[in-house]
């Protein structure tokens, strides 16, 4: 039984904001089968370019119909060559910075679907910060398709025995506290991110120092 459990999309080398979510909780569930936005951080991020302005670095993925899942999406034909040639777009890739060395070598080992691929690197960037949190995705939950949106999630709660539940603050949109309390679940939010938006990954490359400090003093 998971008493204290966060659940996130899988995000393609997050801000370290998103990595709280890991912090002193007993399960962090990864929510890999709801749909994919094409529009969000799932498949995609900034980095820095060579004249220090900020690009997208966007994995190279198969068209879908609108209502595909996460964990349903594949790469388009000949990702490798066209990710690699994206990557070049960006200093660090060729720097290899020693902190950042393993995830740099990671992101350009693209194995599995986009969905397995993201959760790999989310889990390694997690090792390299100092976290090591219990990883469940929501695909290997049974949760009975017609629940939707906040239904869903009291589902997962209940079915890992959550007595808490802790969200990102763009949450407090989403959740009633009232409709958790009436479920017996305190629901959690945390506080707006007061550290640096960047790529994870572009943090570790150039501020690799201080950055588990730094999520755990935003968790509260």
């Amino acid at each position: 039984m998971a008493t204290r459990i966060a659940i996130m999309q899988p995000y393609f080398l997050p801000y370290a904001g998103y990595f709280r979510l890991m912090c002193d909780v007993d399960a962090f569930v990864i929510y890999d089968d709801v749909q994919f936005m094409k529009g969000g951080w799932v498949h995609r991020n900034r980095l820095r370019r060579h004249d220090g302005t900020l690009g997208w670095l966007t994995l190279p993925l198969k068209r879908a119909p609108l209502n595909t899942r996460i964990n349903e999406m594949t790469f388009a034909p000949g990702h490798q060559d066209t990710f690699a040639a994206a990557q070049r777009r960006f200093p660090l890739f060729a720097r290899h910075a020693p902190e950042a060395g393993d995830v740099i070598r990671s992101v350009g080992e693209i194995t599995g679907s986009p969905c397995d691929y993201i959760i790999k690197l989310l889990l390694l960037t997690a090792e390299v910060i100092g976290l090591r949190p219990t990883v469940i995705r929501s695909s290997n939950l049974t949760i009975p398709p017609e629940l939707k949106n906040a239904d869903r999630v009291y589902d997962v709660c209940r079915q890992l025995g959550a007595a808490e539940y802790v969200n990102a603050p763009s949450g407090r949109a989403l959740y009633s506290e009232a409709e958790f309390d009436r479920r017996g679940i305190k629901l959690t939010f945390l506080p707006d991110y007061r550290g640096g938006f960047d790529s994870i990954l572009q943090r570790i490359a150039d501020q690799p120092t201080g950055l588990l400090q730094e999520i755990r003093t935003n968790c509260r």
